[in-house]
């Protein structure tokens, strides 16, 4: 019986890319011009799906509209960093005015004081910040600074755990990552953690861990989990860093603020750079002092474009005008009741949803999902025909399951996805692909 479910499902999955692929000539023709001269036929790998990605002509409010005429439901947000929808008005003035003043300009703008107050304003840990081009950069500047402060080496991290490019902890990601002393500790589980704290002659420099994860699963870190990290640290020294790159959308003082957790040191990305290139790091005006040399800062931080002048002033006008105290909290509300309604639909069928406000993780496996490690039951063909499912439907999120909600979707777009959702799965169950028990 196992042999002809597996079967069945790999002839689903070969009939959903065919059917995709015939319907998009243009999109197929640019993916195998782009394989000749990029490696998979792309520069971001986390883009890519069988048989190809599609192409986007243009994108507008949370609408994604390809090469060859489709139009999607951007479900996806690009990978949580399109928060703002594809063209706010805000940004786009502000981008507007830069173009008017000039910006390559290789000295201090106007820009980049007001974005560190906004910032700094807003994120209960953070002193001081600096500024990067991602929050891979921002994550490995926190690293330094903490290894810096501390005297220590040694970085615990979460199997599983995605801090950027180069500190990616889960399946395949080793031969990526930066050559620093990492230790492995295990998401949600305390006395993993506990386990490296016991040696007083032999202590991390800092723990850097995401309040929920993201490529790791949409998965939630519990209050316990956070509190007791946070009592370690304080403990013995270590400094705790949150990577708030995904989580800072989880109100105007991210996952720290919500959930009344205080990390040493704190890493952001993506939105807050109002959609262009942008990440920073920030703590302590203490621990930030080591960039000082009036303080006596030994430390220096290069970056050409840490401070370019479309970043400073788009940042700017996103986190003042756009991401306000009260969009951010409807959205968690919208996320949260999404959650709930997908959980409703799914009933007893074998798959799961996690994540926590604005972010939604959809799984091919029957709960419970506490960790990474859990997903290894999760079933990839079933994954992949609920993604070209909602695909044929209009809508778009990421092939592993991942939603991001964006400012610009409204209450008919979550409407018409719950729709399509049950469509999807209930096709998939009258065609005995799904079953509807666990």
């Amino acid at each position: 019986m196992a042999a002809e479910v597996v079967s069945a499902l790999d002839v689903a999955v070969q009939d959903a890319r065919a059917t995709y692929a015939a319907a998009r000539p243009v999109s197929a023709a640019q993916a195998a011009a782009a394989a000749k001269v990029l490696p998979a036929g792309s520069t971001r790998s986390v883009l890519d799906f069988e048989p190809f990605p599609f192409r986007v002509a243009a994108a507008s409010g949370a609408r994604l509209h390809d090469v060859d005429g489709f139009t999607y439901v951007d479900l996806l947000g690009d990978y949580t960093a399109g928060l703002l929808g594809h063209d706010p008005p805000e940004v786009a003035a502000a981008v507007e005015e830069t173009l008017a003043r000039g910006w390559a300009v290789g000295a201090i703008g106007d820009g980049e004081h007001r974005l560190a107050e906004l910032l700094c304003e807003r994120f209960p840990s953070v002193d001081q910040i600096r500024f990067t081009n991602s929050g891979t950069e921002a994550n490995l500047m926190a690293i330094q600074l903490a290894r810096f402060v501390t005297g220590r080496r040694r970085v615990l991290v979460c199997q599983g755990g995605y801090h950027g490019g180069l500190l990616y902890f889960g399946s395949g990601g080793s031969a990526l990552q930066m050559p620093f002393d990492f230790a492995m500790a295990t998401y949600n589980d305390l006395a993993s953690v506990a386990a490296h704290f016991a040696d007083p002659d032999d202590l991390p420099a800092c723990v850097l861990l995401e309040p929920m994860m993201g490529a790791g699963g949409v998965i939630r870190a519990t209050e316990e989990f956070l509190t007791g990290v946070r009592r370690l640290c304080t403990e013995h020294g270590t400094r705790l860093i949150f990577d708030e790159v995904m989580t800072s959308r989880m109100s105007t003082g991210g996952a720290q603020l919500r959930l009344g957790v205080t990390p040493d040191l704190t890493t952001l990305g993506k939105y807050l750079g109002g959609g262009l290139t942008f990440g920073a790091f920030g703590g302590s005006a203490d621990d930030m002092g080591a960039f000082d040399p009036a303080r006596g800062g030994a430390l220096t931080h290069g970056g050409t474009f840490n401070n370019n002048a479309f970043t400073m002033r788009a940042g700017a006008a996103a986190v003042e005008h756009v991401l306000t105290a009260e969009a951010l909290d409807a959205l968690f509300a919208r996320g949260e009741a999404l959650r709930a309604r997908l959980v409703a639909v799914i009933g007893d069928r074998p798959l799961t949803v996690t994540g926590w406000g604005s972010m939604v993780g959809v799984h091919a496996m029957a709960p419970p999902v506490r960790r990474p490690e859990d997903l290894v039951a999760a079933d990839p063909a079933v994954a992949e025909l609920v993604f070209h499912g909602l695909l044929a439907e209009g809508f778009y999120m990421a092939k592993r399951g991942l939603i991001a909600l964006s400012l610009a979707l409204d209450d008919d777009d979550l409407d018409a996805f719950v729709t399509a959702f049950t469509r999807v799965i209930d096709d998939l169950t009258h065609r005995s692909l799904l079953p509807s028990e666990p």
